[in-house]
């Protein structure tokens, strides 16, 4: 009995096409011989790279601000006026100033709180200042209690670009003392100084320039780029003005940028639009502009819409008046509302035929 028993589970197992096969011993087989060494060698615990700092900054541009061509050298500006915006629409700030000199540097100033000088709680032999400038994802703007709107939420912007600059001057007026710090690619060069009172101004201005190691050689700000940056962000905030000024010396062959400018619009988008399109036949002449926002809570939504008759038409939005070229929900949400209400009107009209989608129209 015991030997069928064997004969059959030997049979069982050939059939099986998912039984466990037959094991056979086997000699050992012998290991590979590897020279001495071996790939390894040429990975060790010497090749890890530890990069503190600003140092990730400089070593990949790209990730923080996109590369190191033309755009990516204005995308500094945008950082810098950012913050200045963020005071602005938190209310604290109600002018920022704009000036590029000859000599290749930017300077953006604004009348907000500037930033705090004191000794940061988590390092306490360095003044808030310093943190800011000189340690990624660091700022105010992680949560809601100082900032309730903000272009930046993740505390890369100032830092990256003094990271990128060949040299960065900082001055805060603050409390009726001015302070001034210095940086050259991303180091302090000394302490922060105590300028002592100053009256009648606060904020804070900044001072740079793009590091030619970094963006090259010919590397330099264009004034028609840095003009219409500084235009549209005045658009898009109508309780700020903001004052433009520029070497006449850069602008040799330049049109349409002049030496001085204000710019001040009472109307935010509602006047961008009409701007924008002021050449153009509408359907109807008024634009349909506003802003709401939910009662005991956070954010708030603007907007400026025009038909017109005779051309394409075009869509740009923002958000905490930063562009968002690829959209996002609150360009499809607008969208979606738009259509509902049109629909709903025509409806009421009389008029739901025509204004049903077809696969024409869509």
């Amino acid at each position: 009995m015991a030997k069928s028993l064997k004969s059959n589970a030997k049979s069982k197992s050939a059939d099986d096409l998912f039984g466990a096969p037959e094991q056979k011993a086997r000699t050992p087989a012998k290991a590979a011989s590897r020279p001495a060494g071996g790939a390894e060698a040429g990975y060790t615990a010497a090749d890890i790279e530890v990069l503190e700092g600003l140092e990730p900054v400089r070593r990949r541009p790209g990730m923080y601000i996109g590369g190191t061509d033309e755009k990516a050298l204005h995308h500094l500006f945008a950082e810098v006026i950012d913050n200045c915006m963020d005071e602005a629409l938190a209310g604290h700030a109600t002018f920022i100033d704009v000036e590029l000199t000859a000599d290749g540097f930017l300077t953006v100033t604004d009348n907000g709180r500037g930033i705090p000088v004191d000794p940061h709680p988590k390092f306490p032999k360095k003044s808030a200042l310093e943190v800011i400038m000189c340690t990624l994802h660091s700022g105010g703007k992680f949560d809601s209690k100082v900032y309730e709107t903000s272009g930046g939420l993740h505390g890369v912007g100032v830092s990256v670009v003094n990271a990128l600059s060949s040299r960065l001057e900082v001055e805060v007026a603050r409390s009726g003392q001015l302070h001034r710090m210095t940086f050259e690619r991303g180091h302090p060069k000394g302490k922060l100084e105590d300028l002592g009172k100053v009256n009648n101004r606060r904020g804070t201005r900044i001072r740079f320039k793009p590091d030619t190691d970094i963006f090259g050689a010919k590397a330099a700000f264009k004034p028609q780029r840095l003009f219409k940056m500084t235009r549209s962000k005045a658009y898009l905030f109508g309780g700020v003005e903001i004052r433009w000024h520029c070497d006449q010396e850069l602008l040799k062959g330049v049109e349409d940028v002049p030496a001085e400018a204000k710019f001040h619009f009472p109307g935010g988008l509602k006047d961008y639009l009409a701007a924008a399109i002021h050449a153009d036949t509408l359907v109807h002449q008024d634009i349909f502009s506003g802003k709401s926002g939910r009662s005991g809570a956070h954010g708030a939504c603007e907007w400026a819409v025009a038909w017109t008759a005779d051309a394409d038409g075009f869509l740009s939005s923002y958000t905490n008046t930063v562009p968002t070229p690829d959209g996002g929900t609150h360009e499809s949400g607008l969208r979606s509302a738009l259509l509902r209400g049109l629909k709903d009107h025509a409806e009421r009209a009389g008029q739901g035929k025509r204004a049903a989608p077809s696969p024409r129209k869509t």
